[in-house]
């Protein structure tokens, strides 16, 4: 493991007193995103895990204005914040909508289709921790195949693939949308300071492992994160204008799926025939991103091994 200085903000807007579980991916990676937006932000939550680690009303844990809305008016709801606050003169205060990917992925994406569609100048934040961990770890269309949840047990396991939302919104053609994780925090920042100085409608979409969801210890949420990326199973990249494709790492020698996989509670029942179908779906799924990549800059020879990644 490669040690070094962290080049980020000191700056706290995530306070003292939230209630996310221990490793929360979602929490730490908010925290990263307010390092990126600075105060100049204001935040809109539809139901999902974040209304409640932001803590009661009037006592959030959030140092910027925080709007609560309903599952399915994330987007229109930032929309409406951003028109509002440019009729006052307001155009440099940032809006994001921050939302799991229940209400993201299945509940309001007839809201973010249109946002996009419009091209709000908006930045939409998914923290994806694959299914509806606050109110009990039900499936999602962001939940994996082979997956456990209380609704795809055991013996009836998710058995569909992953809603490519990535792909969704890049068919939208909006400036930009992006991948990040916790995992990779100098990354993550860049992103959201990139998509701070673009104009209309930006998605980020953020891996958040979930311990009680994922049945793992809070303690190796990170390594969770890492190892997603280190397997490809959720690759690092960049879109831009719907047809722009930017991979931002890869590592030097990829990990078999498995070592993903094995790390996880929620994955613990699959057999190895199973693991051979997640590990062809992974890499399909990264080939068609490679080849994406390659067309945009004609080669693979120009993604990025920076030592943060390492």
């Amino acid at each position: 493991m490669i040690m070094k200085n962290w080049k980020v903000s000191q700056d706290e807007l995530l306070l003292n007193g939230h209630v996310a579980c221990q490793g929360c991916g979602g929490a730490l990676a908010m925290r990263l995103a307010l390092k990126a937006l600075g105060e100049n932000t204001v935040i809109t939550i539809p139901a999902c895990c974040w209304t409640i680690i932001s803590g009661d009303v009037l006592y959030h844990a959030l140092k910027v204005p925080v709007f609560h809305t309903a599952f399915e008016t994330a987007a229109i709801t930032a929309s409406g914040l951003k028109a509002g606050l440019r009729m006052k003169g307001k155009e440099d205060t940032t809006v994001m909508a921050w939302a799991g990917d229940g209400g993201t992925f299945d509940i309001g994406i007839q809201a973010l289709s249109g946002a996009a569609e419009r091209n709000e100048d908006i930045i939409y934040a998914v923290y994806d921790n694959e299914a509806y961990m606050n109110t009990g770890i039900q499936r999602s269309s962001a939940t994996p195949w082979g997956a456990w949840t209380t609704t795809t047990p055991v013996r009836h396991p998710e058995d569909k693939p992953k809603k490519n939302i990535m792909e969704i919104m890049a068919a939208h053609g909006i400036p930009y949308a992006a991948t990040a994780t916790p995992a990779y925090p100098e990354d993550l920042i860049r992103k959201f300071k990139k998509a701070k100085e673009i104009k209309g409608m930006r998605f980020i979409h953020i891996l958040a492992p979930c311990p009680p969801g994922w049945k793992i210890p809070s303690d190796i949420s990170i390594k969770v994160a890492r190892l997603a990326i280190q397997t490809g199973v959720f690759p690092l990249y960049e879109i831009e204008n719907g047809k722009k494709y930017t991979i931002n790492y890869l590592p030097p020698e990829k990990l078999p799926v498995v070592e993903y996989l094995k790390v996880q509670g929620r994955f613990k029942h699959l057999k190895e025939e199973d693991v051979e179908l997640i590990q062809k779906m992974v890499d399909e799924n990264l080939n068609n991103l490679l080849r994406k990549h390659e067309l945009t800059h004609g080669t693979l020879e120009n993604i990025p091994k920076p030592e943060f990644y390492k």
